[in-house]
C-alpha cells in the first residue's frame, strides 16, 4: 500500500508540473488538430541526427515526408504517443504564441527517484542560439522542483555530436548508455565541472558544500591508453553504489570521448568491458560506442566519430 500510495503522489506531482508548464508564456500545449504538425517537427530533428540535414518542418509535404522516413527506416516511423503517457509543448516567442520556434514533451507519469522524462527538444533552425532550448530545460526542472520531484531525465544518440555536446556543455550528468545516452540533471547531483589543465590532462570536479569546487577524478592518457586517477575526495564520497561516485566516472567518460580520448586502461580492463554495458566504468562506454556506431551505419545513418575512421579502435589497448 505504502508503495501504491507513493505511485499516486508522485503522479500528482507530475500532473501539478505539467500545470505550471501550461501557464508558462513561452511554453504551449499542443492543440487539437496539430499533432501532425508536431510529427513533422519531430522528423525534422530526426533527419537532422541522424543524416545532418537542415530542413524546414514546415516545408515538409507528403511526398518528402514518406521519402524521408523511408530513407531513416524504422527509425524514421512516425511516433504516436498518447497523451496518457507525455504531453507534448510548442516553444514560442514572448507575446507570440501561435508562431512556434520549437518543440519538447514531458512525460506524465515519473521514473526512478521522482524525475519526469523528456523528449523531443527540438529548436528550428532560424531559431537557434538564442537560449530557447536552455530555457525550456530550465522550466522543466524548476517545475518538477516546485513540486518535490528531482529532475528530469532524457535521452539521446552517441553519434548526434553537436546534440551530445550541448546536453555536455549545459552540465547534464551521465546516467546510462545502455540502449542510447542517458542524461539528466537530478537535485541530489552537483554542479560539476571539467577542466583540461596544461599537461592535458582532464579533470572532473564538483561543487563543494562551500561552493568550491572540488576535484574528483583525473584523466590522462599514456601510449594510447587512459590513466585515470582517483583523489581522496572521491574515494571519501561513499560506497561504489554512491550516485555521484558512480555517474561521476561515467559523466567524466563521455566527456573524454567526445574529446576523442582513449577509454580503456588496459587489457585486463578491456576483458570486463561487457560487465559495464548499462553504465559505470570508461571500458564498458568504448564497448557501447562500438555497438553504436555499428548500428548507426547498418541503418544508414551518418557517422562522425571523433575516433576517426577506426572509430572505436583508437581507444582500445594496444600491445
Amino acid at each position: 500500500m505504502t508503495s501504491l500510495r507513493s505511485g499516486r503522489m508522485r503522479d500528482d506531482q507530475a500532473q501539478r508540473v505539467h500545470e505550471r508548464l501550461t501557464a508558462c508564456p513561452r511554453l504551449r500545449p499542443v492543440g487539437f488538430g496539430e499533432g501532425r504538425r508536431f510529427g513533422l517537427w519531430e522528423l525534422a530533428s530526426l533527419i537532422e541526427g541522424a543524416q545532418g540535414t537542415c530542413v524546414d518542418p514546415d516545408s515538409l509535404t507528403v511526398a518528402t515526408e514518406r521519402q524521408w522516413r523511408l530513407r531513416l527506416g524504422a527509425s524514421g516511423r512516425e511516433q504516436r504517443h498518447g497523451d496518457d503517457h507525455r504531453r507534448r509543448y510548442w516553444i514560442c516567442p514572448p507575446g507570440s504564441p501561435r508562431d512556434p520556434l520549437g518543440t519538447v514533451a514531458v512525460d506524465t507519469w515519473s521514473l526512478g527517484a521522482g524525475a519526469l522524462h523528456v523528449s523531443s527538444l527540438y529548436v528550428h533552425p532560424v531559431a537557434r542560439r538564442a537560449g530557447l532550448a536552455s530555457a525550456a530545460l530550465d522550466t522543466v526542472y524548476e517545475a518538477c522542483r516546485a513540486e518535490g520531484l528531482s529532475g528530469f531525465r532524457l535521452e539521446t544518440y552517441w553519434t548526434w555530436q553537436p546534440t551530445v555536446r550541448y546536453y555536455l556543455a549545459r552540465g547534464l550528468w551521465v546516467t546510462s548508455w545502455k540502449h542510447t545516452l542517458g542524461l539528466a540533471r537530478l537535485s541530489y547531483l552537483p554542479r560539476y565541472e571539467v577542466r583540461e589543465n596544461v599537461g592535458e590532462e582532464v579533470v572532473f570536479l564538483t561543487a563543494g558544500p562551500e561552493g568550491d569546487m572540488v576535484p574528483l577524478l583525473v584523466a590522462g592518457s599514456d601510449g594510447g591508453r587512459l590513466r585515470l586517477r582517483e583523489t581522496p575526495q572521491y574515494r571519501r564520497a561513499g560506497d561504489d553504489r554512491d550516485a555521484v561516485r558512480v555517474y561521476a566516472l561515467s559523466t567524466l567518460a563521455l566527456h573524454l570521448a567526445v574529446r576523442g580520448r582513449p577509454l580503456v586502461r588496459g587489457e585486463e580492463e578491456w576483458a570486463r568491458a561487457h560487465r559495464w554495458c548499462d553504465i559505470g566504468e570508461p571500458e564498458g562506454l568504448a564497448y557501447r560506442i562500438g555497438v553504436f556506431e555499428r548500428v548507426a551505419r547498418d541503418g544508414g545513418w551518418r557517422v562522425e566519430s571523433p575516433y576517426g575512421g577506426e572509430g572505436m579502435a583508437q581507444s582500445r589497448p594496444r600491445g
